[in-house]
Parts: C-alpha cells; structure tokens; sequence
C-alpha cells in the first residue's frame, strides 16, 4: 500500500467576490492575489514533497493549459489532470478523481483541497494533515476544521463531540450563522470553521457514494471509465458527466456520512472569499491602510488601495474603510461594509452582457497570451506575449489582415511558403487570406505589437490547419 498522500486539488469556480480581480476567465486561483505566486501555486507547492504523491488536479478546458503553465513555474509535475466536460461542483469532481486513483491502490489516501485557500505556514498545515491520516486509514473521512478568532458569519462551521484523540467525532455542520449566533459559539468554544478540506481513502468515498449517491456513482464511473487522454489531460466523457446533479461534496456526501471525524488546524487560514478577506491578511501599515502596486495612500485609515496596471497611478486620499482596486479596463471602489455584495453586482453586470462581467483583460491561451490596447471599428491593437518554445497555430483569416511588429525577443514568422525570423524594431504584413504561423524559437518571452484592419475582428475569425495543442477549428488564438 501507498503510505503517501495523494493531493485533489480543485481548479473551478469563478470567485465573483473579488472582482475585478478575478474573473469567470481567470479566476482568483490564478491570479497572484496574495503572498508568492498564485493560490493555485502555492497550494500544489504546500502539497508535494515528502508524505505526498504527485496531485491530481481537476480543472475545466479552459483552463487546462494556464494549470500546466503555473505547475512548471513551480516545479510541480501533476500525477494526472483531469478535464471536466462542463462544471458540476465539487461532488462528482472529487469522486472522478477517487475512481481514478483506485483503478491503481484504492487504498491510498485522498486529500480534497480548493485551490484559493491561503495559508501562511505550510509546514503546520501539513503536519494537521498527518496527524489524520490514521483516522483516514481507518475508514473514517476526516475533515478539518479551523479554530476561530472571530464571530465570522461568512464561513460554516463544525460543532465537535467531546473527545481528545487528534481526531474528533462530528456532531453537526452548521451553514453560515447570524451574527449572533457566531458570537454564541465562539463565546462556548467547540465549535471550529469548516474549511472544505477533506482526507480519506479512494475505496472509503466511492463506498460513501455507493451509499448515498448511487446514481451519481454510476454515471460518474461511466465518465471515468470512457475517458480519453488528450495531450496529456484525461477527458472525462462528456455524455454522462452533463447528466450528473451540480452539487457540492458537503450536500452529497458529507451531511449523511456517519463516519466523518475533525481534526483541528490551529495555524492561519483563509479562503480568501472577499475583498476584506485580502486585506485581513495584507501588511497594513499603523492606520491598518494596505497598497498594492502603484497605489499611494494619504491620510487613510482601514483601507485597501490596489492598482493591477503598471501605468495607471492609484491615489487615496483621506479615505477611511474603502477598498479600491484599479484594472486596466475596470475599477472598483466600495465601502468595505458592501464588498459581499460584489457577487450580485457581477450578475447584473453579465445580465446587462458587460464584457468585464467575466473577461480578464488578459486573454490566456496555451502558448502565452494577448491583450487589446485599442478597439475600433475596423482596426485593433494587441500586445502579445508568447512563451519560449511556444507556436501559435497555422492558420488564416477570412476577415482581417494583420501587421506584426516585434518589439522584444525574436518571432519566426510563416506566411504562405515563406518562413522567416524577424527581431526586435523590425515587422512583417500578413495580408487577409494568408497561411501564416508565429513561433518563438527563444529561450525568453518574445513579445509583439499586432495591428489588425479589417471588416470583422473578432475572435473567431481562424481558419485552423495545424495546432500543436490540438485545439478544433472554434477555439481561439
């Protein structure tokens, strides 16, 4: 038997919460919100080494190529990365990752953990993690729980029967109480924050499945077992996945389990679900004022002043209790009283089909990304970044031409039979109609400025004849 402990790490959601920030299309997972990297880095660099197994990672299409991306960066190599056909929540998720993994041992542990959790020291995190794996071992799912400092009613909570083993027996979940009510049981203690986090063996969640979820069991194995690899992703088949119910492992399995035990984490912790989450964990200065990039605060207190763009100065002056965050092509200022409401505001704004509702101003693809400068009617302007070793697809436009101006690192450009480098300050024409292909045969990002003229610019605008990501003829870039 595998004595180590196999990460799950789950890479969905869209974290409405802390836009603009985070996005439907690159959410907060992704984005270096807080500490060193991304959450999503520091979660799957928490989670390896000694005691561990490479992870298994769940995410969707996607973002399939930004999680192998962020992995490299931190010299994590994923055991296997499964690709959800559309998103379901986190139940079928975690019992198409425990199927998974017991085609090999279903014995070997599981650890079910988000991927927007922070987490300062790691090294305590993982020793609360060990000292469940006996409990998990022995057929018991165990959940952790996080000791409370405050009367939060913005998380769930765990209230424990009596008992002194590490592992401790649940009494109850509890959703997210009044205010009242969360002072009442800090005040009595026995009571912890439910932090999703889940340890149990392969063979102990499919039997929980078996007991209490039947049908999803059924359709889910089904997905598992018509998987294809794809590039070195799992697919997971997409016809009985969409028949599968959109619920939480809490609701499916957690709620009925007579088996769940809590062990207590009593270092630092957060999902960072808010705004005021991130700042409780900035370093404020003595006016409990934090800034972020080109920010400048004067005369604040109790204030969180963010600026994502190098270019765009950010300034406070005499605020007291606001969270201001300035994006490229959005800009958020809201009383820290309000900032839970960002999620409702998000909807309005996508029901209205604001763009910035859900699209990062960086626009993500497997071979680096793109975002627009200007947009008007007829002509755009992009810069373009694409990592070494990386090629965009061959391909053709049947509504726009473009200009390519290289303005760091070298491109080999392909137009017809044409193949060519061109370097820095020099420029290629790509008339419509074109077979063309942009690589970057370099060692470090090269990076361009593309101007396109034409009748239509939009995205879709490809005509795809070969693409080493094996993207079909609707996908973009």
């Amino acid at each position: 038997m595998n004595e180590a402990i196999t990460p799950v790490i789950l890479c969905g959601g869209s974290g409405t919460r802390l836009w603009p920030l985070s996005r439907k299309s690159y959410p907060k997972q992704f984005v270096p919100m807080i500490g060193e990297g991304s959450l999503f880095q520091q979660s799957a660099k928490r989670l390896c080494g000694e005691g561990f197994n490479p992870p298994v990672v769940v995410t969707n299409s996607d973002f399939r190529f930004i999680v192998t991306q962020q992995l490299a960066e931190t010299g994590v190599d994923p055991g296997t990365i499964l690709i959800e056909p559309a998103g379901r929540n986190t139940a079928p998720a975690l019992l198409a990752a425990a199927l998974q993994v017991a085609q090999n041992d279903p014995d070997t542990l599981l650890l079910a953990a988000p991927s927007d959790h922070y987490i300062t020291d790691s090294e305590a995190f993982v020793q609360t993690v060990q000292r469940g794996a006996e409990a998990a071992r022995e057929g018991h799912i165990v959940t952790f729980g996080i000791t409370p400092d405050r009367p939060e009613t913005g998380y769930g909570y765990l209230e424990l029967d009596e008992g002194a083993k590490a592992a401790r027996p649940l009494k109850c979940f509890i959703e997210k109480p009044a205010l009242e009510r969360a002072e009442a049981m800090l005040a009595a203690g026995g009571y912890l924050w439910n932090a999703g986090i889940f340890l149990y063996s392969a063979k102990t969640l499919i039997a929980a499945f078996e007991t209490h979820q039947p049908d999803m069991l059924s359709l889910v194995r089904k997905a598992v077992e018509e998987a294809e690899p794809d590039l070195g992703f799992l697919r997971l088949a997409p016809a009985p996945w969409q028949d599968c119910e959109d619920t939480s492992i809490d609701y499916a399995i957690m709620e009925h389990a007579d088996n769940l035990v809590v062990v207590e984490h009593c270092g630092d912790w957060s999902d960072l679900g808010g705004w005021e989450a991130v700042l409780q964990h900035s370093d404020c200065d003595a006016a409990g004022v934090a800034t972020h990039g080109t920010a400048r605060a004067v005369d604040c207190k109790d204030t969180l002043l963010r600026s994502e763009n190098e270019g765009l100065n950010l300034v406070g002056l005499g605020l007291s209790n606001i969270i201001a965050v300035a994006m490229p092509d959005a800009v958020l200022v809201a009383d820290r009283s309000r900032v839970a409401e960002l999620g409702d505001v998000v909807k309005t704004m996508r029901a209205e089909v604001v763009p910035q509702a859900d699209a990062f101003p960086k626009d993500h693809r497997p071979w680096g990304y793109f975002e627009t400068l200007i947009l008007q009617d007829r002509f755009q302007v992009k810069r373009i970044v694409v990592n070494p070793g990386a090629a965009l697809s061959l391909q053709s436009h049947v509504h726009r031409a473009e200009h390519w101006i290289v303005v760091s690192g070298t491109a080999r450009v392909t137009v017809d039979d044409d193949i060519k480098l061109i370097s820095e300050n020099q420029s290629v024409y790509i008339p419509l109609g074109a077979v063309h292909r942009m690589e970057n045969p370099g060692v470090l990002p090269m990076e361009l400025i593309e101007v396109q003229t034409g009748a239509y610019l939009g995205e879709d605008d490809i005509v795809r004849y070969e693409d080493v990501y094996a993207r079909g003829q609707g996908a973009k870039g």
